[in-house]
């Protein structure tokens, strides 16, 4: 299709401009295992219309992607989530969940590339694929909270059993949170952004 100078380009809608008072924004990637709740955390929290690249899954998905707990999912992010989210009236947080299935974490790396910190989004009926997912970010030097998504039919436990089965150094927070609710997502993503503010003032955050 051919534009004429004349011809007006749309641009993006009122609701998803930027706010002009913002001064700083910050990069997060929400990362988890297949079915953990990413897609659903950024849609939650997102101020703008996330952008998705969620596919139908197929039969050639059988015997390679695991999908224990998460038998009814239908849909799977093949590339990224997108959202954006103000903190304040100057700091903005841009959000790219990750995919979750294994066969797409070589995309991993790309979207970690410039991250200032990161969710990791835990499911207690699969806490071993975790383990993959912090040894990631902690090559990359990534700092990173940990949040248990609550699904309805997930065992409970204390946070200090978690801590340990997860072997998560006393200093990294770990907390409960329900994707689904707004109130809950944001309290994730503030609890992530106190920690790098803690480590900024101890110089360690890079």
């Amino acid at each position: 299709m051919d534009f004429k100078s004349s011809d007006t380009i749309p641009g993006p809608r009122t609701e998803d401009r930027l706010p002009h008072t913002a001064e700083a924004a910050v990069k997060i990637v929400i990362v988890g295992g297949f079915g953990v709740g990413k897609t659903t955390m950024v849609g939650s929290v997102s101020e703008i219309r996330p952008l998705t690249t969620e596919e139908t899954m197929t039969q050639a998905g059988i015997g390679i992607d695991d999908n224990y707990g998460s038998a009814s999912k239908t849909a799977t992010t093949v590339a990224m989530d997108f959202g954006r989210i103000s903190i304040t009236d100057e700091l903005v947080l841009y959000l790219f969940g990750t995919p979750g299935q294994e066969r797409f974490w070589f995309l991993w790396n790309g979207l970690f590339e410039g991250a200032l910190g990161a969710v990791v989004l835990v499911d207690t009926r699969r806490l071993e694929v975790s383990f993959d997912v912090m040894g990631r970010l902690e090559e990359r030097g990534v700092p990173f909270v940990v949040a248990v998504n609550t699904f309805p039919d997930a065992p409970r436990y204390p946070m200090a059993e978690l801590r340990t089965a997860l072997d998560l150094p006393e200093e990294i927070p770990i907390l409960d949170c329900d994707v689904r609710r707004r109130a809950s997502s944001r309290d994730v993503l503030m609890t992530l952004m106190r920690f790098l503010h803690s480590l900024a003032l101890k110089g360690a955050l890079t």
